[in-house]
């Protein structure tokens, strides 16, 4: 890559709530059907934040933003694009979280525009923020924001969600920024498969199923495996291979190996399945954090994985990184960044 072309992050941001719920209260919530020992030991949850009614999806993005803002001392007024990875749930639906977000740090001389790929978002945005930057002359640092509160749609005592019992709230921003000269976004990889787009999402709300008097109580809690078996059998033949194809593309764009991984910055999954993923990488418990104590923040995990990767010095000049992420539709992504000097 050219010194004249790279891409560079500049620093992160996060917000987390207050509140939070613990593996018991989890446990107590399912009625039986999962035991605290089980919450900790398999789900891999310490605890998760709980948003308070100021905690809006919008509200979040912004503290965020501010964090991004102290912590790097860029100025708003040099932000040109701000690309929002924060969630549909949030305070007013039609709303755009990157303008409201612009609105309140002041980026007067930015536009903004939400995207959306669940809980690859993150990922999906340092991909399309990498390519504008070095195709666009007008654009030279670009903010990916938002926040993230879904745990408000999850039934815990509907045995089908235990995937989605690890919900969590908060929100993470990073700054971007054209021939930075350190800290280079290097290559990504994106695989979808929209066999599985409506295997999973919130049943009652949308137009195919509006809610009204009689599904009030539930369509706030109607977040589900829609096709539960469907979608276990696909992601069984076709999710761990998707996920390595993407680490191994993204690496072979960024002309690395397996073996230069230093840090994997990986979304909080289940204890089993985040073992065998550090196992297949050759990687150990130092070379990552496991999220027991925050939960999974949708996309918004990366992020948060890579501002306390800097902050335990897990992450140094001249470490690997590699982001990994997954979303219901179904996508899988994974970036590259380069820490330190170019």
């Amino acid at each position: 890559m050219s010194k004249h072309t790279h891409v560079g992050v500049v620093g992160t941001g996060v917000y987390l709530p207050k509140e939070t719920l613990d593996a018991k209260t989890i446990a107590s919530k399912t009625n039986g059907i999962w035991t605290e020992d089980a919450v900790v030991e398999k789900l891999g949850i310490h605890k998760i934040y709980v948003p308070s009614n100021t905690d809006g999806t919008q509200e979040m993005a912004y503290y965020a933003a501010v964090d991004a803002l102290k912590n790097t001392g860029i100025d708003p007024l040099s932000i040109d694009v701000i690309l929002s990875i924060g969630e549909e749930w949030k305070e007013y639906p039609l709303t755009t979280t990157a303008l409201y977000v612009q609105g309140k740090i002041g980026a007067t001389n930015a536009w903004g525009i939400d995207l959306q790929n669940r809980c690859s978002t993150g990922v999906s945005a340092l991909k399309m923020a990498k390519a504008m930057l070095i195709a666009d002359d007008e654009i030279d640092t670009i903010m990916i924001v938002g926040g993230y509160r879904n745990g408000d749609f999850v039934d815990f005592s509907d045995k089908y969600m235990s995937m989605m019992y690890n919900l969590s709230a908060g929100a993470g921003a990073l700054i971007l920024k054209k021939n930075y000269g350190k800290n280079i976004l290097l290559g990504s990889h994106i695989i979808s498969d929209g066999s599985l787009a409506r295997t999973a999402g919130v049943e009652i709300g949308g137009t195919a199923t509006p809610i009204n008097k009689d599904n009030l109580d539930v369509a706030y809690k109607s977040l589900k495996l829609m096709e539960p078996e469907k979608m276990k059998s696909r992601l069984n033949a076709v999710s761990m291979d998707n996920w390595f194809k993407c680490i191994d593309q993204a690496l072979e764009k960024s002309q690395k190996k397996r073996s230069d991984i230093d840090y994997l910055a990986i979304l909080h999954i289940k204890r089993s399945g985040h073992k065998a993923m550090l196992e297949t990488l050759g990687l150990n418990e130092n070379q990552t954090i496991y999220l027991e104590d925050y939960g999974h923040i949708g996309q918004i995990d990366q992020i948060l994985s890579l501002h306390l990767g800097l902050q335990q010095q897990k992450i140094k000049d001249g470490s690997t990184i590699c982001m990994i992420a997954a979303g219901i539709g179904y996508v899988w992504g994974a970036s590259i960044i380069q820490w330190g000097e170019f």
